[in-house]
């Protein structure tokens, strides 16, 4: 285990039963670490009658297709987090239209909500963590195997993008 310290008082953290689950707490002021999902959104665009999908460049699910998407970041909403996402990796300006679904899982960090959406202005250009953008037309969707030795985040990430995009499928 890795040593953490707290930063209310400096001491060290330890390991703790608290509200009936093992959590991180501070050894000398006793404050609760609680280890909280990180909120992540995925949107899939549709571009001149299209979807957009990029290759990911970074884990998880390096060298996969996707939708583009990211980390929501502090002072925005999840849809104007959304629309950065897209803009930084595809250089395109979007338009949300709904909600596809939310998505989380016990062993994932991440709460993935993934927004549908339509392209408003712009050239899709790959940049920002996508290393390769592509519009694939309904029922043409490259044939992705699920991973077989990647993380939980990997296999689980591969099955919301799977859900995502079933529509276009």
């Amino acid at each position: 285990m890795i040593k953490r310290y707290c930063r209310h008082c400096g001491s060290s953290t330890i390991l703790a039963y608290v509200d009936g689950r093992e959590r991180e707490q501070c050894s000398r002021c006793s404050v609760v670490f609680y280890r909280n999902p990180t909120p992540v959104t995925l949107t899939v665009v549709k571009h001149e009658e299209q979807l957009l999908l990029v290759r990911r460049a970074l884990s998880p699910l390096k060298d996969y297709w996707a939708p583009p998407g990211g980390y929501v970041e502090c002072g925005e909403s999840l849809t104007e987090a959304a629309i950065r996402e897209v803009r930084e990796e595809t250089g395109l300006d979007v338009e949300i239209d709904g909600l596809i679904d939310v998505f989380s899982q016990a062993d994932v960090d991440v709460i993935i909500i993934a927004f549908r959406a339509h392209s408003v202005e712009g050239h899709p250009v790959a940049a920002d963590d996508a290393s390769e953008l592509s519009l694939f037309k309904q029922g043409e969707l490259p044939l992705e195997p699920a991973p077989k030795n990647g993380t939980s985040t990997d296999k689980w990430f591969y099955k919301v993008i799977r859900e995502a995009t079933a529509t276009w499928r």
